[in-house]
């Protein structure tokens, strides 16, 4: 295994800061998906413009959305072809298509 890289204090305090920051802003996109303030088709679509978005996975962002667990969204990730490891930046416009077909 890999040693991690040596940062200096100040860069490892720099990078703690913004892992925070980036769980932070996921957390609240969860929330207002949860909350019906956010739709999926809105969250697909900035996800080509927010790394934020972009980088975060694709059955964490469904189990957020009301009405859909664990089970069914691996189900539906199933069904769709899309990989557990699949992040949001990564789906391809026919899964795009259909989560939002299935979700509406």
């Amino acid at each position: 295994m890999p040693n991690p890289p040596s940062l200096t204090p100040d860069q490892r305090a720099a990078a703690l800061k913004k892992a925070g920051e980036v769980r932070a802003a996921r957390a609240e996109l969860k929330e207002k998906l949860k909350m019906g303030s956010i739709t999926l088709a809105e969250v697909l679509d900035k996800a080509s413009s927010d790394d934020v978005i972009a980088k975060m996975k694709v059955q964490a962002l469904l189990e957020s959305l009301p009405g859909l667990g664990k089970v069914k969204a691996k189900r539906l990730m199933e069904e769709l072809a899309i990989a557990d490891t699949r992040r949001v930046g990564g789906l391809g416009a026919q899964q795009r298509q259909g989560l939002l077909s299935r979700i509406g």
